[in-house]
This record gives C-alpha cells, structure tokens and sequence, in this order.
C-alpha cells in the first residue's frame, strides 16, 4: 500500500443512505487497497451553531457508524479531529499563504452564504449604500453577515489532507472543488518553501457521487434536510424505510427508465443498483412493462434487508469501546502530523 487516502464525515445532522453509498461504501472498499485514515471532522462541524452535548454525541455515532459499516480498525485509523491540533496549526500557516479571491469563488461559501453577499458600502467611514453584489465586487465592499468560520472552511479541509501527506481523497462531487483548492495550495507552499506536501488528487464514484432527495430529485440527500422524508438514515427501522420510499417522488409517466429526463426515478434506480450490486440498465430492463409501486415496494425491501445487518452492528458496538478506537487513532495520528508540522516550520522559518 504505497498510497495513502483520507476522508472524513461532520458529526452534525442524520447519516443517511446517500452518505453510506456516496463515501462509507466507497472507503470500506478502497481500504484494502490504500492505506486508509478516516476521520470525524467536528471541527469543520462548528463552522455552523452545534449544541454542545449533540455534538459530543454524534461525533460518537459517526464513529460506530464507520465501524458497523465496514470500516476495520486493522487496516485503517479512525480519529477524531480535534483530538489532533495539528490541522488547526497548519490550517492557520496555509491560511497566510490563501488569497481572499481564492475563497470568494468556492461554491460552497457562495451556497452557505445565500448564494449572494449583504454588504455595507462605505464611503469616508458612513455607509452610503446597502446592496447585493457579486463576489468579484468585493474589494468595495466589508462583509456584513458571512461567519469566518465558513469562509475559511477550505484551508482547514485542505490542512486535512496535506497534513497525511495523502495521494488520493475519495469525495462527493460537490466536494471536488476543495480537493483542487488543497492541490492548489499544496503547490503555492511547495512553490515559495521547496517540497513539502504530497499534491492530492480527488477521487469519484460516479453513481455514488450524488445521491439526490427522496423528496426532490433536483438536490442532493442532507442530513440537515428539514424535512425527514428526504433521506434514508442509516438507523431508520424498517417501517419508516418503507414509508419514505412510497412516498419518494417520481416522474410523470409510470415507465422505469433509467434517463436525465427522470431524474426521480434514476435517483432510486442508482440506489437500488448501489444497494444490490447491480447495473441500472439491468434494473431497467427488469422492470420493463411494470409500474412504480411494484419498483418502490421492491426497493424498500432491498433497503430493508441492507440496513438490518449494518444496525444490527451498530447496536453491538459500546460506547466506550469506540472511545478507545478513537484514542488509539488520534496517537497514531499525531505521530504523523508532528513529523509533517515540523518540516513546515522549518520550511518556514519557525524556530
């Protein structure tokens, strides 16, 4: 395993389907080929408002959600992120070598911060003018509203992955984006200091990338959805999976075809395809002259029969028994990320 990998979930929201075919599933398969380090990112969890005891208990759950899942604590280490201080010190040194234009144009700030900036245009000290502007009008403007935390997101992401020295990070493709931030930076660094960080590459499943709402096709499955009919949990019991299901959207027609022009109905064929190990064309040839609930009352079962041995390992796994996985990964860890963070002071002069 001359390569490494690195990936990580936020302990905020529910764990659903789409995080399991779109990452975990994913990770439990490229662990026997990479040597593999998992993470649970809380630190980028608080970039929005968590309550303090949700937090501490579903940074719990993501971890035994990794190892009901498949993930092997012989093949691969699990840590919490702030048990290692080192990301948030490389996080801050790559942060002054980061440009504000490199931030303004991730999409991920752009969505979190509406997609627009509210700002306070401001002439002699008074402001003069309240209006919404683009991102490449900012150098006019003082930011009004947009958390830092949120802002500078990428570099802690990108302080992540270099600091392992990773080659590949398997991610979403909404995710992509900050991977080439990470590469970017990686770069810079190496270019003004000489050869320090590995340059990473993304790496995609491309029916698992982006699994969409039950309840709208168009976005994709979150764990902080407001409504619960939009994702699967992984600790959903079986009553509720086959609720959700039924009422899943589909497209005008009653044809199963697997086709851009049905987005709902080729949301559900890619998961039914994940969850079986099958084809989508496969599926829809199986399902030619049949409707949708007979599709959907198949699919349920298919959920069913998936998550009853993925819960039935969860419910197994103690509490305290993940608390010593996740102390023995972040020693591990912090082996690494010491002998990482020292070679960059002294590229950078730090003494």
């Amino acid at each position: 395993m001359s390569q490494r990998i690195f990936s990580g979930i936020q302990p905020s929201g529910t764990l659903h389907l789409g995080n399991y075919l779109g990452a975990i599933k994913n990770w439990v398969n490229l662990q026997d080929k990479y040597e593999s380090i998992f993470c649970v990112v809380d630190l980028h969890a608080i970039t929005t408002p968590q309550k303090p005891e949700e937090l501490r208990k579903k940074t719990l759950e993501v971890a035994k959600i990794y190892l009901a899942a498949g993930i092997d604590t012989q093949k691969s280490m699990i840590f919490v992120q702030s048990h290692v201080p080192e990301h948030t010190e490389l996080a801050w040194i790559l942060n002054t070598i980061t440009k504000m234009s490199d931030l303004f144009r991730m999409t991920q700030f752009k969505v979190k911060s509406e997609g627009r900036y509210i700002l306070k245009k401001k002439l002699k000290g008074e402001v003069i003018e309240r209006k919404v502007i683009t991102p490449e009008q900012y150098k006019e403007y003082l930011i009004d509203r947009t958390r830092v935390g949120i802002f500078t997101y990428p570099t802690l992401m990108a302080a992540d992955i270099l600091l392992y020295d990773t080659n590949v990070v398997p991610v979403g493709e909404d995710q992509i984006q900050h991977v080439e931030f990470a590469k970017e930076i990686a770069g810079r660094f190496n270019s003004n200091f000489g050869e320090t960080f590995v340059i990473p590459e993304p790496r995609v499943i491309k029916e698992g990338m982006r699994i969409m709402g039950l309840d709208d096709p168009e976005k994709k499955m979150s764990k902080s959805a407001t409504s619960e009919y939009n994702y699967i949990a992984l600790t959903d019991d079986p009553d509720i999976v086959r609720e959700k299901i039924k009422l899943a959207v589909t497209d005008s027609g009653k044809e199963i075809k697997y086709s851009e022009k049905k987005p709902a109905i080729r949301n559900l064929i890619n998961i039914y395809a994940l969850l079986d190990n099958a084809k989508p064309k496969e599926i829809e040839e199986s399902y030619r002259g049949k409707g949708y609930a007979e599709f959907k009352k198949d699919l349920a079962e298919i959920i069913v029969d998936f998550l009853k041995p993925f819960q039935e390992k969860y419910d197994e796994i103690d509490d305290r028994e993940v608390a010593g996985i996740l102390e023995r990964g972040a020693k591990e860890a912090k082996k690494m990320a010491k002998e990482k963070m020292e070679a960059v002071k002294e590229k950078i002069g730090l003494i």
